[in-house]
């Protein structure tokens, strides 16, 4: 047993290399940035802008006329350059998980099916090597979010330059997530069964497994005398409107189920995750003020019959329908694919939206949709600076290129052990 412990501590140091970058300090100076396009997030886009932030927060975004009063300031000068809100990962397991073939760092889900007291934050890693790799692409800020059961706990939404959870977090616990029984199921052709799909022969009983959990969590929520039981405790949040239900459903029955039964509960903050056939559910969607997390651009259709680019138009199917709509990364290697969330953005360009609404789908609607918007997810005067310059258009991957970035006012570093690797490896070659 000591033998495998050391092993396990071998590879993680092997693979993990040297430390994270250090965190930057707090903000001492006012800063200024001159000159360039500012993308603010909420649609509109400034040439020539000027962007001023002291104590970490916005406290102009207007045009530059080179007739204002800078002396005070550390200017940086964008000319040429972009700028533009951190970019924000919703429903991922950033931290959680640093090897996949390293049990000790995985640690992104509990045994049990009803997990709602489990809180991600606790284990978040932030000195993982995966977490740092995202800032080089603009990606700053993420809800890290627990996996498996039927309930799978609690999520938290961070920024991504800390040295530990403390300082990482910025809103706690902000919701639950559930995943909705799929009201199909495929036949197990290892059995002799017919390999298409069939109707869920569980589906029934399981939503009211559901059902029952959910009556017994508000019952216990209405009494006030205190309760020992962690998991209905946990649940309190999502009847006096303090957390949000994440219910991860893709296919149409079951999104009009998990839509009807948060209804029945009395439950108002309601995002669907995945939402892989929304777009046929966009109306009621609309009606019901129901916002959606979407599943991976980058993906395949789920059937023969489906449009090759569904999953790539999926978004401006339902944007142009009026929906709240934010991307999302899970599915396989979800980690790493956080770090090409901008480039799913992109994608959706392609496809039918604006640049200036492909934007809004990893800035503000997503901080929308988080509750954070007070803060993050547009360059507005009273926000977060979180913010990066990048020498080109940052959704698409041939030209997002950062020369800055901040979190929270503060300058952060574009380095990870990637570039570091980049960087050893073009001047071995450029030397030879």
């Amino acid at each position: 047993m000591k033998l495998i412990k050391l092993i396990t501590i071998i590879i993680v140091c092997v693979f993990t290399g040297q430390a994270q970058q250090t965190p930057a300090d707090t903000q001492s100076k006012s800063q200024a940035i001159i000159g360039g396009t500012a993308h603010i997030g909420n649609g509109m886009v400034i040439e020539n802008c000027l962007i001023t932030f002291d104590n970490g927060v916005f406290q102009n975004v207007s045009e530059y006329n080179g007739t204002e009063d800078l002396s005070q300031m550390e200017v940086i000068d964008a000319k040429g350059q972009h700028i533009y809100p951190g970019f924000i990962v919703p429903n991922s397991t950033l931290g959680l998980i640093e090897i996949d073939a390293v049990r000790a760092t995985d640690d992104d889900s509990e045994l049990g099916t009803w997990n709602p007291h489990i809180r991600s934050l606790i284990a978040y890693n932030a000195e993982s090597k995966v977490v740092e790799s995202m800032r080089p692409n603009g990606v700053l800020l993420a809800q890290i979010t627990p996996r498996s059961g039927r309930i799978s706990g609690t999520s938290s939404i961070v920024q991504l330059d800390a040295w530990n959870w403390e300082d990482a977090v910025i809103k706690i616990d902000d919701g639950i997530h559930m995943n909705w029984p799929n009201s199909f199921t495929r036949g197990r052709w290892w059995l002799g069964e017919d390999p298409g799909l069939k109707s869920n022969p569980k589906y029934s009983s399981q939503t009211l497994e559901i059902e029952a959990y959910f009556n017994n969590a508000k019952a216990n929520s209405d009494n006030t005398k205190a309760s020992d039981n962690l998991p209905l405790n946990a649940m309190r949040g999502l009847f006096d409107q303090t957390k949000t239900l994440y219910i991860h459903v893709n296919d149409e029955k079951g999104i009009v189920d998990a839509v009807e039964f948060s209804k029945s509960q009395g439950l108002s903050k309601l995002v669907i995750v995945g939402g892989y056939e929304a777009y046929k559910l966009a109306s009621y969607l609309k009606e019901n003020d129901i916002a959606v997390l979407l599943q991976r651009v980058h993906s395949r259709p789920n059937s023969d019959d489906h449009d090759y680019d569904l999953p790539y138009k999926m978004a401006s199917l339902l944007v142009n329908e009026g929906v709240l709509v934010g991307l999302e990364t899970s599915g396989d290697m979800e980690r790493m694919n956080s770090r090409n969330l901008p480039f799913y953005a992109g994608t959706t360009v392609a496809h039918g939206l604006s640049k200036a609404q492909a934007l809004q789908l990893i800035t503000l609607n997503t901080a929308k949709i988080l509750g954070i918007d007070n803060s993050y997810g547009s360059l507005e005067v009273g926000k977060s600076a979180t913010l990066f310059i990048s020498t080109g258009d940052a959704l698409d991957m041939r030209s997002n290129n950062l020369t800055n970035a901040y979190i929270d006012g503060r300058e952060i570093s574009l380095e990870s052990h990637q570039t570091e690797l980049w960087k050893r490896y073009s001047e071995k070659y450029e030397n030879n």
